[in-house]
């Protein structure tokens, strides 16, 4: 039958060198985002904008959490 009560598992993953972070459900990478909005727009663009990005417990941070963006630092300075 299947799980009714089955939510997406969405990973971002720890940021790479140049700060940009992977997006992944499951096995399915969405996008790579260099922002919190970019994570936004990614869910969005897969159906899943009903997650509430910075609070839902089905997203799983790693590596740093919302606010953990490493390229945005140098071009703030």
């Amino acid at each position: 039958m299947g799980n009714p009560t089955h939510h997406p598992h969405i990973v971002v993953h720890a940021p790479a060198l140049d700060g940009s972070r992977r997006v992944t459900e499951g096995d399915v990478t969405l996008g790579l985002a260099s922002h919190l909005d970019d994570v936004v727009e990614i869910l969005r663009l897969a159906d899943l904008d009903r997650i509430e990005v910075e609070e839902s417990d089905l997203i799983e941070w790693q590596g740093g959490g919302p606010d953990d963006w490493p390229g945005l630092s140098e071009h703030e300075r």
